[in-house]
C-alpha cells in the first residue's frame, strides 16, 4: 500500500496498476480522493499519504511519502483511532497558523514492520517486552505459552498482524545478535527455490562464441584490486599508458538479471548487498554474485566498459566509449599487494604479472593528480572505518581502524571518474545527490566547534568556510574528529530522478554504476545506460517507469542496509563491555548534548559508551572511564568517569 501511495503521488500511469491495486484505485476515485488526467492517476496536493509516527506530547506526523516536503503535524482531535506505522491519507489543513499540518481522512493499512521481543523476568514476573524500549508488547500470551520460553528468549514479531513469526533464540547467545539486527527489517540471507534454481541454471563457462556482438578486450591486461576478503569483484581496470586511456570494466549483471524476473524482485526487495564483520548478506545469489557475474581472474567474463580518454594537461576525459564487452582479468590483487608493489616490496612474478604491473605506477600518477583536481571543488573527510573481527563463537575479537592508502585511493578515482561518465549519459534515471547542510544544522556545527575554540565566521563560500575549518582542525589534532562533526551536519546522500549534483564530491553530476552485483540502482543505471546506447527509446522510457517511487524506496533500503551494519557492531561491542564490568579503559569524550557520550579507544577502539561524570567535560577530551553496567537488550554499554587524561 505504501509503494501504490508514493506511485500515486508522483503520479501513476494505468499500466503500471497492479491486479490487487485496482479495488483501491476505484474506490479514492469514486470518493474524488485521486484524479485521472488520461491514464495518469494521481493524488492532488491537497492531500498526502504517508507513515504515522505518535507523538509522545500528544497528536501525530505524517511522514509523507513520495514529496520532499515537511512531516505534517496531526492534531489528538483529527488523529481518529490512528495508530503508530499505520499508513493513511490525510488532507492538509490550510490557513492554519504553526507547523503544517493536516487531518486524517482514512487508515488504508499498517507499514510493514517488524520488532524484536523477549521474555523479561522482574518481580518475580515473566512478561514479553519489546528489545528496544523494554514496554509490553501488544500479544497476549498465558502464563502458560510464557512458562514454555525461557528468561531472554527472543521473538520477530510482526507489527501488522501483532504475532510472533519466528524464535531468533536467546539474548545470552551471541550468534543471536545477527538474527536480531536482520530480523528487525525482515532480511534473510536465503533465496527462495526459484530464485536458487534460475541462478544454478546459466552456464557456469563463459563461452564467447555465444557473444559474436560484444567487444573482445580479452587480450588487454585487466586486473582488480579488493580487499583480501572480497568475493565479489564489481570491477576490474586498465590503462593504455601510451594512448592515456583509462579502461573501467564493470560486472554485467543486467545480461543474466531480466526486469521484473524472479531474480530482479529479490534483488529490488533487498537493494543493496549488507556487510557484517564476519560475512555478508547478498543482494544476489551467490552463484552470481560470487562466481559467474564476479570478475574473477584467469576466466572469461561479461562487463560492462567505459573507455576513457584523458588530456594529459587538463585532466579531463574529453571522451568516453561505452559498450558490452569480454574480459579476462589477468591477476586478482588485494590492496596490500599494491601498496606493497608501490614500496617495492612485490616484485611480478613472470612476464604476464610485469605486464599488469607496468601501467599501475602511471596510473597512480594520473589518479594523485586527479584528486588534487578534485578537491578544489569537492571536500574530503576523515572518518576511518572501523573494522571488527569475530571469533568462531560469535564474540569481538579485535578492531582497528582501516587506514585509506595509494591503493584505495587509486581504485576510488578510477570508480569516480567512471560514475561521472555515466551520469552524464542522461538527463533523466537514477542520480546520486547530496544536497548542501542546511542552515540550521551548520548553526549547530558552528556552536560546536565553538566549545572546543575554533570560532567560524563564514567566509564567502562553503568550500572556504570548511577549508577553514579543517585547517584549525588539524592544529589543534582534532583533524578526524571533527570531519565527523561535519559529516554529521551535512544532508544525507539519496538516490533521485533527477540531478541536483553532489555537494561532497564537488560534482555536478554523478551516479552509481560500478557496484551492480551490490547496488539495484546501478544495476538500473546500466538497463537505462544500454537503452540509450542502442537508441531504443521505448526500452529506455520502459527503465524509468516508476523511477520516482523506486529510487525512493532504494534509498530508504540503503539507510535500513547501514542500520544493520551498525546495530551489529554495537551490540558486539556491549556483549565484550558485558565481561569487562569494572575495568577502566582509555577514552575520548564525543558528545556533550543532551547526554554525555565516550567511545573507547584502547585495546578495542570504537565502542560508544553513556558517561557519568561528576565534573565538567568538554568535546574531544581524553578520559579514563570504568565500566561500570551493561544493558544486552538495548545493546547499551554504561560507564562512570574516573579521571581525566592530561595531553599537551
Amino acid at each position: 500500500m505504501k509503494s501504490l501511495l508514493t506511485r500515486l503521488t508522483l503520479g501513476l500511469y494505468e499500466q503500471d496498476i497492479l491486479e490487487e491495486e485496482r479495488d483501491a484505485i476505484k474506490k479514492w476515485l469514486d470518493a474524488k480522493i485521486i484524479l485521472q488526467e488520461g491514464k495518469l492517476f494521481r493524488l492532488p496536493s491537497k492531500y498526502r499519504a504517508g507513515t504515522i509516527t505518535i507523538s509522545q506530547k500528544g497528536g501525530a506526523y505524517l511522514q509523507v511519502v513520495g514529496a520532499n516536503v515537511r512531516d505534517l503535524f496531526i492534531p489528538q482531535d483529527y488523529m481518529g483511532d490512528v495508530k503508530e506505522g499505520d499508513i493513511v491519507i490525510a488532507t492538509r489543513l490550510l490557513g492554519v497558523r504553526g507547523t503544517p499540518s493536516a487531518k486524517i481522512i482514512e487508515v488504508v493499512g499498517r507499514a510493514e514492520s517488524y520488532s524484536i521481543g523477549y521474555i523479561l523476568v522482574k518481580n518475580g514476573h515473566k512478561s514479553l517486552v519489546e528489545l528496544r524500549t523494554g514496554y509490553p508488547v501488544g500479544i497476549p500470551l498465558s502464563d502458560e505459552e510464557l512458562s514454555q520460553h525461557p528468561e531472554g528468549t527472543v521473538f520477530q514479531i510482526n507489527n501488522q498482524t501483532n504475532k510472533i513469526i519466528e524464535t531468533l533464540g536467546n539474548l545470552s547467545e551471541p550468534s543471536v545478535d545477527e538474527k536480531i539486527v536482520l530480523a528487525q527489517y525482515n532480511k534473510h540471507d536465503d533465496f527462495s527455490d526459484e530464485v536458487l534454481a534460475l541462478a544454478k541454471g546459466f552456464d557456469p563457462v563463459v563461452d564467447a562464441a555465444l557473444y559474436p556482438d560484444r567487444k573482445d578486450l580479452r587480450d588487454l591486461d585487466f586486473c582488480t584490486i579488493d580487499p583480501v576478503t572480497a568475493k565479489d569483484f564489481d570491477d576490474a581496470i586498465y590503462f593504455d599508458v601510451k594512448r592515456h586511456v583509462l579502461f573501467v570494466a564493470i560486472a554485467d549483471v543486467s545480461a543474466y538479471v531480466t526486469p521484473f524476473g524472479p531474480i530482479d524482485v529479490e534483488a529490488i526487495y533487498r537493494s543493496f548487498s549488507i556487510y557484517l564483520p564476519h560475512r555478508s548478506i547478498p543482494m544476489l545469489p551467490r552463484q552470481l554474485s560470487e562466481t559467474l557475474c564476479s570478475l574473477q581472474p584467469h576466466v572469461d567474463r561479461l562487463a560492462y566498459v567505459f573507455e576513457m580518454f584523458i588530456d594529459k594537461e587538463s585532466l579531463e576525459v574529453t571522451n568516453t566509449n561505452l559498450y558490452e564487452a569480454l574480459i579476462h582479468s589477468k591477476r586478482r590483487f588485494t590492496y596490500e599487494d599494491v601498496d606493497a608493489y608501490f614500496e617495492g616490496k612485490l616484485k611480478p612474478k613472470d612476464v604476464q604479472e610485469l605486464d599488469v604491473m607496468s601501467y599501475l605506477k602511471p596510473l597512480r600518477e594520473l589518479t594523485d593528480k586527479l584528486k588534487v583536481k578534485r578537491m578544489q571543488t569537492g571536500y574530503e573527510f576523515r572518518s576511518p572505518d572501523l573494522q571488527m573481527s569475530i571469533d568462531k563463537e560469535h564474540n569481538l575479537a579485535t578492531t582497528e581502524y582501516a587506514q585509506e592508502t595509494p591503493s584505495h585511493a587509486l581504485i576510488e578515482d578510477c570508480m569516480l571518474l567512471a560514475n561521472k561518465a555515466a551520469a552524464a549519459k542522461y538527463e533523466r534515471g537514477v542520480f546520486r545527490i547530496h544536497e548542501e547542510p542546511s542552515q540550521s544544522k551548520l548553526q549547530a556545527l558552528y556552536t560546536e566547534l565553538a566549545g572546543i575554540g575554533i570560532i567560524v565566521e563564514p567566509k564567502e563560500s562553503m568550500k572556504e568556510t570548511i577549508n577553514f575549518i579543517q585547517k584549525e582542525a588539524e592544529e589543534r589534532g582534532l583533524g578526524s574528529e571533527v570531519d565527523t562533526l561535519i559529516i554529521r551536519s551535512q544532508m544525507r546522500a539519496r538516490y533521485a530522478p533527477d540531478n541536483s549534483g553532489h555537494f561532497g564530491l564537488g560534482f555536478e553530476r554523478y551516479t552509481h554504476f560500478t557496484s551492480p552485483i551490490r547496488r539495484y540502482s546501478d544495476l538500473i543505471v546500466h538497463r537505462l545506460l544500454k537503452a540509450i546506447e542502442a537508441g531504443d527509446t521505448e526500452e529506455g522510457s520502459y527503465v524509468l517507469r516508476n523511477i520516482d517511487a523506486l529510487t525512493i524506496a532504494i534509498s530508504e533500503k540503503e539507510r535500513e542496509s547501514a542500520d544493520i551494519e551498525i546495530q551489529y557492531k554495537q551490540r558486539k561491542f556491549a556483549r565484550w563491555a558485558q565481561t569487562q564490568i569494572g575495568k577502566e579503559f582509555r577514552a575520548r569524550i564525543q558528545g556533550t548534548d543532551p547526554y554525555l557520550i565516550a567511545e573507547i579507544d584502547d585495546v578495542i577502539k570504537g565502542a560508544q559508551v553513556d558517561l557519568t561524570a561528576h565534573q565538567p567535560t568538554v568535546l574531544f577530551e581524553d578520559v579514563i572511564l570504568r565500566i561500570d553496567n551493561v544493558d544486552i537488550a538495548r545493546a547499551k554499554i554504561f560507564a562512570v568517569l574516573v579521571q581525566k587524561v592530561e595531553t599537551h
